[in-house]
Protein backbone atom coordinates (compact mmCIF):
# COMPACT_ATOMS: atom_id res chain seq x y z
CA UNK A 1 0.00 0.00 0.00
CA UNK A 2 1.38 3.41 -0.95
CA UNK A 3 1.62 5.75 2.05
CA UNK A 4 -0.22 8.93 2.81
CA UNK A 5 2.44 11.57 2.22
CA UNK A 6 2.33 14.81 4.20
CA UNK A 7 4.48 17.72 3.01
CA UNK A 8 5.35 19.92 5.98
CA UNK A 9 5.84 19.20 9.69
CA UNK A 10 4.44 22.46 11.08
CA UNK A 11 1.17 22.71 13.00
CA UNK A 12 -0.82 21.72 9.90
CA UNK A 13 1.06 18.57 8.99
CA UNK A 14 1.63 17.48 12.58
CA UNK A 15 -2.01 17.86 13.58
CA UNK A 16 -3.27 15.93 10.55
CA UNK A 17 -0.97 13.08 11.59
CA UNK A 18 -2.05 13.27 15.23
CA UNK A 19 -5.77 13.31 14.36
CA UNK A 20 -5.40 10.57 11.74
CA UNK A 21 -3.74 8.21 14.19
CA UNK A 22 -6.75 8.50 16.50
CA UNK A 23 -8.83 6.98 13.68
CA UNK A 24 -6.40 4.89 11.64
CA UNK A 25 -3.36 3.26 13.18
CA UNK A 26 -2.47 1.12 10.16
CA UNK A 27 -2.06 3.24 7.02
CA UNK A 28 1.61 4.10 6.48
CA UNK A 29 2.40 7.81 6.67
CA UNK A 30 5.51 9.59 5.42
CA UNK A 31 6.16 13.20 6.44
CA UNK A 32 8.53 15.32 4.37
CA UNK A 33 10.07 18.58 5.55
CA UNK A 34 12.81 20.88 4.34
CA UNK A 35 13.67 21.92 7.91
CA UNK A 36 14.83 19.94 10.94
CA UNK A 37 11.38 18.51 11.68
CA UNK A 38 11.17 19.45 15.34
CA UNK A 39 7.59 19.71 16.58
CA UNK A 40 6.78 23.14 17.99
CA UNK A 41 3.89 25.57 18.29
CA UNK A 42 4.42 28.50 15.92
CA UNK A 43 2.42 30.98 18.08
CA UNK A 44 5.02 30.48 20.81
CA UNK A 45 7.77 32.05 18.66
CA UNK A 46 6.60 35.54 19.62
CA UNK A 47 6.69 34.77 23.36
CA UNK A 48 10.25 33.45 23.57
CA UNK A 49 11.99 36.59 24.82
CA UNK A 50 9.40 37.19 27.53
CA UNK A 51 9.83 33.60 28.69
CA UNK A 52 13.61 33.68 28.17
CA UNK A 53 13.44 30.63 25.94
CA UNK A 54 15.77 29.69 23.11
CA UNK A 55 14.77 27.62 20.09
CA UNK A 56 15.60 24.33 21.85
CA UNK A 57 13.38 25.32 24.78
CA UNK A 58 10.41 25.95 22.45
CA UNK A 59 10.78 22.59 20.70
CA UNK A 60 8.19 20.08 21.94
CA UNK A 61 9.58 16.93 20.33
CA UNK A 62 12.32 15.73 18.00
CA UNK A 63 11.33 14.22 14.64
CA UNK A 64 12.41 10.83 16.00
CA UNK A 65 9.96 11.19 18.91
CA UNK A 66 7.16 12.23 16.53
CA UNK A 67 7.89 9.25 14.28
CA UNK A 68 7.86 6.86 17.22
CA UNK A 69 4.77 8.30 18.91
CA UNK A 70 2.63 8.27 15.76
CA UNK A 71 4.15 5.35 13.85
CA UNK A 72 5.20 7.50 10.90
CA UNK A 73 8.32 8.06 8.86
CA UNK A 74 9.60 11.63 9.24
CA UNK A 75 12.17 12.67 6.65
CA UNK A 76 13.92 15.94 7.42
CA UNK A 77 16.03 18.23 5.26
CA UNK A 78 14.33 17.12 2.03
CA UNK A 79 12.72 19.37 -0.56
CA UNK A 80 9.79 18.26 -2.69
CA UNK A 81 10.72 19.46 -6.17
CA UNK A 82 7.63 18.29 -8.08
CA UNK A 83 4.21 16.67 -7.76
CA UNK A 84 2.85 14.40 -10.50
CA UNK A 85 -0.88 14.34 -9.81
CA UNK A 86 -1.63 11.77 -12.53
CA UNK A 87 1.08 9.33 -11.47
CA UNK A 88 0.42 9.94 -7.73
CA UNK A 89 4.09 10.64 -7.05
CA UNK A 90 6.25 13.37 -5.57
CA UNK A 91 9.84 14.03 -6.59
CA UNK A 92 12.61 14.71 -4.11
CA UNK A 93 15.25 15.70 -6.63
CA UNK A 94 16.18 12.43 -8.36
CA UNK A 95 14.09 10.29 -6.00
CA UNK A 96 10.42 9.49 -6.70
CA UNK A 97 7.99 8.62 -3.94
CA UNK A 98 4.50 7.21 -4.60
CA UNK A 99 1.50 8.25 -2.51
CA UNK A 100 -2.06 7.07 -2.05
CA UNK A 101 -3.13 10.48 -0.76
CA UNK A 102 -1.06 13.66 -0.58
CA UNK A 103 -1.46 16.40 2.04
CA UNK A 104 0.15 19.78 1.39
CA UNK A 105 0.81 21.68 4.60
CA UNK A 106 3.67 23.89 3.46
CA UNK A 107 2.51 27.07 5.21
CA UNK A 108 3.43 30.53 4.02
CA UNK A 109 6.55 32.49 3.16
CA UNK A 110 7.35 35.80 4.77
CA UNK A 111 7.04 38.76 2.46
CA UNK A 112 10.34 40.59 2.33
CA UNK A 113 9.91 44.22 1.29
CA UNK A 114 12.33 45.47 -1.36
CA UNK A 115 15.10 47.25 0.52
CA UNK A 116 18.16 49.03 -0.76
CA UNK A 117 21.48 49.24 1.05
CA UNK A 118 24.30 47.00 2.20
CA UNK A 119 22.75 46.07 5.56
CA UNK A 120 20.60 43.17 4.34
CA UNK A 121 22.66 40.69 6.34
CA UNK A 122 21.22 42.17 9.54
CA UNK A 123 17.58 41.98 8.35
CA UNK A 124 15.85 38.88 9.73
CA UNK A 125 12.40 37.30 9.53
CA UNK A 126 10.99 34.74 11.93
CA UNK A 127 8.65 32.23 10.29
CA UNK A 128 9.67 28.97 11.95
CA UNK A 129 11.68 27.54 14.83
CA UNK A 130 14.94 27.52 12.87
CA UNK A 131 14.45 31.20 11.95
CA UNK A 132 13.83 31.96 15.61
CA UNK A 133 17.07 30.25 16.59
CA UNK A 134 19.06 32.24 14.01
CA UNK A 135 17.43 35.53 15.06
CA UNK A 136 18.00 34.89 18.74
CA UNK A 137 21.65 34.07 18.13
CA UNK A 138 22.09 37.23 16.05
CA UNK A 139 20.62 39.28 18.91
CA UNK A 140 23.22 38.13 21.43
CA UNK A 141 24.90 41.18 22.93
CA UNK A 142 22.65 43.61 21.04
CA UNK A 143 20.06 45.98 22.44
CA UNK A 144 18.23 47.97 19.73
CA UNK A 145 15.82 46.33 17.29
CA UNK A 146 13.98 47.92 14.38
CA UNK A 147 10.73 46.10 13.57
CA UNK A 148 9.32 46.64 10.08
CA UNK A 149 5.56 46.13 10.12
CA UNK A 150 2.89 46.89 12.71
CA UNK A 151 0.55 43.99 11.98
CA UNK A 152 -0.03 40.95 14.18
CA UNK A 153 3.52 39.53 14.04
CA UNK A 154 5.21 42.94 14.29
CA UNK A 155 3.20 44.01 17.34
CA UNK A 156 3.62 40.65 19.09
CA UNK A 157 7.39 40.76 18.60
CA UNK A 158 7.57 44.42 19.64
CA UNK A 159 5.89 43.47 22.92
CA UNK A 160 7.99 40.34 23.39
CA UNK A 161 11.32 42.00 22.60
CA UNK A 162 10.49 44.92 24.92
CA UNK A 163 9.75 42.43 27.70
CA UNK A 164 13.12 40.84 26.92
CA UNK A 165 14.92 44.13 27.60
CA UNK A 166 15.38 45.33 24.02
CA UNK A 167 14.77 48.86 22.80
CA UNK A 168 12.30 48.66 19.92
CA UNK A 169 11.49 51.03 17.06
CA UNK A 170 8.55 50.02 14.85
CA UNK A 171 7.74 51.34 11.37
CA UNK A 172 4.17 50.96 10.04
CA UNK A 173 3.15 52.82 6.86
CA UNK A 174 -0.60 52.48 7.41
CA UNK A 175 -0.47 54.84 10.34
CA UNK A 176 -1.50 52.68 13.30
CA UNK A 177 -1.05 49.28 14.96
CA UNK A 178 -2.87 46.26 13.49
CA UNK A 179 -4.47 48.43 10.80
CA UNK A 180 -6.13 45.61 8.84
CA UNK A 181 -7.57 43.86 11.90
CA UNK A 182 -8.74 46.58 14.28
CA UNK A 183 -10.85 49.73 14.19
CA UNK A 184 -8.96 52.91 15.02
CA UNK A 185 -9.78 53.22 18.77
CA UNK A 186 -8.61 49.63 19.36
CA UNK A 187 -5.42 50.29 17.35
CA UNK A 188 -4.78 53.35 19.48
CA UNK A 189 -5.19 51.35 22.70
CA UNK A 190 -2.62 48.79 21.54
CA UNK A 191 -0.24 51.56 20.44
CA UNK A 192 -0.49 53.25 23.83
CA UNK A 193 0.18 49.97 25.64
CA UNK A 194 3.26 49.24 23.57
CA UNK A 195 4.50 52.85 23.81
CA UNK A 196 4.29 52.58 27.60
CA UNK A 197 6.63 49.59 27.36
CA UNK A 198 9.08 51.81 25.49
CA UNK A 199 8.29 51.04 21.83
CA UNK A 200 8.96 54.04 19.56
CA UNK A 201 6.57 54.21 16.59
CA UNK A 202 7.18 55.65 13.14
CA UNK A 203 3.71 55.74 11.59
CA UNK A 204 3.32 56.68 7.94
CA UNK A 205 6.67 56.12 6.21
CA UNK A 206 8.13 52.93 4.74
CA UNK A 207 11.69 51.69 5.17
CA UNK A 208 13.53 52.33 1.91
CA UNK A 209 17.09 51.28 2.72
CA UNK A 210 19.09 49.53 5.43
CA UNK A 211 22.80 50.29 5.47
CA UNK A 212 25.65 49.13 7.67
CA UNK A 213 26.52 51.49 10.48
CA UNK A 214 29.43 50.18 12.53
CA UNK A 215 28.31 46.88 14.04
CA UNK A 216 24.66 47.78 13.43
CA UNK A 217 22.54 49.45 10.77
CA UNK A 218 20.86 52.71 9.93
CA UNK A 219 17.49 52.60 8.19
CA UNK A 220 16.39 55.34 5.81
CA UNK A 221 12.64 56.00 5.95
CA UNK A 222 10.60 57.49 3.10
CA UNK A 223 9.90 60.65 5.11
CA UNK A 224 13.62 61.44 5.28
CA UNK A 225 14.18 60.33 8.87
CA UNK A 226 16.78 57.77 9.87
CA UNK A 227 16.58 55.10 12.56
CA UNK A 228 19.68 53.49 14.03
CA UNK A 229 19.45 49.91 15.26
CA UNK A 230 21.63 46.89 15.98
CA UNK A 231 19.41 44.54 14.01
CA UNK A 232 16.19 44.57 11.93
CA UNK A 233 13.18 42.25 12.14
CA UNK A 234 11.00 42.27 9.03
CA UNK A 235 7.39 41.36 9.89
CA UNK A 236 5.48 42.66 6.90
CA UNK A 237 3.20 39.70 6.27
CA UNK A 238 2.85 36.21 4.85
CA UNK A 239 2.21 34.78 1.40
CA UNK A 240 0.85 31.22 1.04
CA UNK A 241 3.38 28.82 -0.48
CA UNK A 242 1.64 27.84 -3.70
CA UNK A 243 4.44 27.41 -6.25
CA UNK A 244 4.74 23.63 -5.88
CA UNK A 245 0.99 23.21 -6.35
CA UNK A 246 0.90 25.68 -9.21
CA UNK A 247 3.71 23.87 -11.03
CA UNK A 248 1.74 20.63 -10.63
CA UNK A 249 -1.24 22.19 -12.39
CA UNK A 250 -3.41 22.55 -9.30
CA UNK A 251 -5.85 25.45 -9.11
CA UNK A 252 -4.30 28.32 -7.19
CA UNK A 253 -5.65 31.73 -6.21
CA UNK A 254 -4.26 33.49 -3.14
CA UNK A 255 -3.77 30.01 -1.69
CA UNK A 256 -4.12 26.47 -3.00
CA UNK A 257 -7.83 26.32 -3.85
CA UNK A 258 -9.58 23.49 -1.98
CA UNK A 259 -13.20 22.51 -1.41
CA UNK A 260 -14.88 21.91 1.94
CA UNK A 261 -13.28 18.44 2.03
CA UNK A 262 -9.94 20.29 1.67
CA UNK A 263 -9.39 18.50 -1.65
CA UNK A 264 -7.54 20.43 -4.33
CA UNK A 265 -8.48 20.46 -8.01
CA UNK A 266 -6.60 17.13 -8.34
CA UNK A 267 -7.85 13.80 -6.99
CA UNK A 268 -6.28 12.61 -3.74
CA UNK A 269 -4.36 15.86 -3.15
CA UNK A 270 -5.40 17.93 -0.13
CA UNK A 271 -4.15 21.16 1.43
CA UNK A 272 -4.71 22.92 4.77
CA UNK A 273 -3.29 25.64 6.97
CA UNK A 274 -1.58 28.82 5.81
CA UNK A 275 -1.13 27.58 2.21
CA UNK A 276 -4.80 26.68 1.61
CA UNK A 277 -7.76 28.73 0.42
CA UNK A 278 -11.12 27.37 1.57
CA UNK A 279 -14.10 29.02 -0.13
CA UNK A 280 -12.17 32.26 -0.50
CA UNK A 281 -10.74 32.20 3.04
CA UNK A 282 -6.99 32.14 3.68
CA UNK A 283 -6.78 32.13 7.48
CA UNK A 284 -3.24 31.89 8.92
CA UNK A 285 -4.51 31.23 12.44
CA UNK A 286 -4.60 28.24 14.78
CA UNK A 287 -8.36 27.67 15.20
CA UNK A 288 -9.19 27.16 11.50
CA UNK A 289 -6.08 25.01 11.12
CA UNK A 290 -7.20 22.70 13.95
CA UNK A 291 -10.72 22.44 12.50
CA UNK A 292 -9.19 21.57 9.13
CA UNK A 293 -6.88 18.92 10.61
CA UNK A 294 -9.75 17.15 12.37
CA UNK A 295 -11.96 17.14 9.28
CA UNK A 296 -9.19 16.05 6.92
CA UNK A 297 -8.12 13.21 9.23
CA UNK A 298 -11.65 11.79 9.02
CA UNK A 299 -11.63 12.09 5.23
CA UNK A 300 -8.25 10.36 5.00
CA UNK A 301 -9.54 7.61 7.30
CA UNK A 302 -12.40 6.89 4.90
CA UNK A 303 -15.16 9.09 6.29
CA UNK A 304 -15.49 12.09 3.93
CA UNK A 305 -15.99 15.11 6.19
CA UNK A 306 -16.48 18.75 5.26
CA UNK A 307 -14.61 21.32 7.30
CA UNK A 308 -16.68 23.85 9.20
CA UNK A 309 -15.40 27.14 10.55
CA UNK A 310 -17.40 28.34 13.49
CA UNK A 311 -16.65 31.61 15.25
CA UNK A 312 -12.89 32.06 14.81
CA UNK A 313 -11.54 34.67 17.27
CA UNK A 314 -7.87 35.58 17.06
CA UNK A 315 -6.00 36.28 20.30
CA UNK A 316 -3.11 38.67 19.71
CA UNK A 317 -0.24 38.24 22.15
CA UNK A 318 0.31 41.85 23.20
CA UNK A 319 0.02 41.65 27.00
CA UNK A 320 0.82 45.38 27.20
CA UNK A 321 -2.74 45.73 25.89
CA UNK A 322 -4.56 42.38 25.46
CA UNK A 323 -6.47 41.98 22.19
CA UNK A 324 -9.04 39.54 20.85
CA UNK A 325 -10.53 40.13 17.41
CA UNK A 326 -13.18 38.22 15.52
CA UNK A 327 -13.04 39.60 11.97
CA UNK A 328 -16.40 39.80 10.18
CA UNK A 329 -17.00 37.33 7.30
CA UNK A 330 -15.57 38.20 3.87
CA UNK A 331 -17.54 40.78 1.97
CA UNK A 332 -19.49 41.98 5.00
CA UNK A 333 -20.74 45.53 4.73
CA UNK A 334 -21.15 47.60 7.85
CA UNK A 335 -19.39 49.82 10.37
CA UNK A 336 -17.60 49.53 13.67
CA UNK A 337 -19.52 50.64 16.76
CA UNK A 338 -16.94 51.40 19.45
CA UNK A 339 -17.25 51.93 23.20
CA UNK A 340 -14.01 53.32 24.61
CA UNK A 341 -12.95 53.51 28.25
CA UNK A 342 -9.23 54.32 28.24
CA UNK A 343 -7.52 51.29 26.72
CA UNK A 344 -10.59 49.14 27.23
CA UNK A 345 -12.29 49.10 23.83
CA UNK A 346 -15.40 47.12 22.98
CA UNK A 347 -16.00 47.36 19.24
CA UNK A 348 -18.75 45.54 17.34
CA UNK A 349 -18.88 45.37 13.56
CA UNK A 350 -22.55 45.77 12.65
CA UNK A 351 -24.38 45.52 9.34
CA UNK A 352 -27.01 48.06 8.27
CA UNK A 353 -29.74 46.20 10.18
CA UNK A 354 -27.71 46.29 13.41
CA UNK A 355 -26.64 42.64 13.45
CA UNK A 356 -23.19 42.11 14.96
CA UNK A 357 -20.91 40.24 12.53
CA UNK A 358 -17.56 40.66 14.28
CA UNK A 359 -15.85 42.21 17.27
CA UNK A 360 -12.59 43.69 18.51
CA UNK A 361 -11.84 43.80 22.23
CA UNK A 362 -8.87 45.36 24.02
CA UNK A 363 -7.79 45.68 27.65
CA UNK A 364 -10.37 44.57 30.22
CA UNK A 365 -12.99 44.21 27.48
CA UNK A 366 -11.40 40.91 26.35
CA UNK A 367 -13.35 39.29 29.20
CA UNK A 368 -16.44 39.56 26.98
CA UNK A 369 -15.02 37.17 24.37
CA UNK A 370 -17.00 34.08 25.38
CA UNK A 371 -20.27 35.97 25.61
CA UNK A 372 -19.80 37.62 22.21
CA UNK A 373 -18.71 34.37 20.55
CA UNK A 374 -22.24 33.06 21.12
CA UNK A 375 -23.67 36.00 19.21
CA UNK A 376 -21.41 35.87 16.15
CA UNK A 377 -22.19 34.09 12.87
CA UNK A 378 -20.11 31.05 11.88
CA UNK A 379 -17.62 31.74 9.07
CA UNK A 380 -18.30 28.48 7.24
CA UNK A 381 -21.26 26.77 8.90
Amino acid sequence: MDPIVIIGTGLAGFNVLKELRKLDKETPVVMLTADDGRNYSKPMLSTGFTKEKGADDLALATPEKTAEAFDAQVRTGVSVTAIDADAHTVSLGDETLAYSKLVIGTGADVFRPPLEGDGQGLVFSVNDLMDYGVFREALAGRKKVLVIGGGLIGCEFANDLSNGGFQVDLVEPMGRCLPTLLPEPASQAVGEGLAELGVTFHFGPVVKAVNRNGDGVVADLSDGTQVEADIVLSAVGLRPRVQLAQDAGLKVNRGIVVDRHLQSSAADIYALGDCAEVEGYVLPYVLPLMSSARALAKTLAGEPTEVTYGVMPVTIKTPACPVVVCPPPHGSEGDWDCEVDGRNVRALFKDETGNALGYALTGDAVSEKMKLNKEMPALLP
